[in-house]
Order: C-alpha cells, then sequence, then structure tokens
C-alpha cells in the first residue's frame, strides 16, 4: 500500500469516527417513554417549529430560547430537569405533580423499577 492510498484511508477513517462521535453527543438522553409522556404534558416548555430551526418557548411566560441545533434537545433536556426538581415529587409508588402553589395537580403511578430509576436518574429526585 503506498504512502498517498494510506493518507486517504486515514482520512477517511478519521472523519468517519468523528462524524459517528458527534452525532452520538448530539443525541440526546434516552427515557422512558410512559412515565416520560405522561409528565410532559404537564411541563411548562414546548418545542416550536420555526423556518430558522426550534424555538423551546416557556408556556408560563413566553420566553423563548434559541439555542443552535446540535444543542436543543439538551437544553429542553436541563430546562424540564430543573422544572421537575421544583414540580415533582414520588411518595410511594406515584409521581406528584405540584402546581405553582404546592398543589398536587397530577399523580402518575411508577409501574416499574426502571421508571422509578429513570425518574431518579433525569430529574434528580
Amino acid at each position: 500500500m503506498s504512502v498517498k492510498k494510506a493518507l486517504i484511508f486515514g482520512f477517511f477513517t478519521a472523519f468517519l469516527v468523528l462524524g459517528i462521535l458527534s452525532m452520538q453527543r448530539a443525541v440526546p438522553e434516552t427515557k422512558e417513554d410512559r412515565i416520560y409522556k405522561a409528565i410532559k404534558v404537564y411541563s411548562p416548555y414546548i418545542l416550536e417549529k420555526r423556518i430558522g430551526g426550534l424555538t423551546i418557548i416557556d408556556k408560563r411566560d413566553g420566553t423563548k430560547e434559541k439555542p443552535s441545533a446540535a444543542d436543543v434537545f439538551h437544553r429542553l433536556d436541563e430546562l424540564e430537569e430543573k422544572w421537575g426538581r421544583e414540580h415533582l415529587r414520588v411518595e410511594y409508588n406515584d409521581v406528584l405533580i405540584l402546581g405553582e402553589n404546592n398543589q398536587t395537580v397530577a399523580r402518575v403511578f411508577i409501574e416499574t423499577q426502571k421508571e422509578r430509576d429513570f425518574i431518579k436518574r433525569f430529574y434528580g429526585i
């Protein structure tokens, strides 16, 4: 194998590895679908599609955040995690969703240990 072919193969491999690593870094954390979707209904953050990309909107006061395309899902996870620490509480086998005045808005039943671990890991409660 000549040096020229080895360089081309090396550059191709390096770009491939860097591309795969950057794609893995951009993918948001996996979530337990059932429990996350049930809690997401009460989350004040929504994604809005725009021509320029995605915007995160806070339904409480209408503030908008426009993170870069690579960071939008990570930023949404950060915001939801912060909201969850303030508005979620685990009691026995239920997740209590609290409103602004610490009133219980809803209860979501925790069915499996995986869901309990997800709540502990993602929301930090």
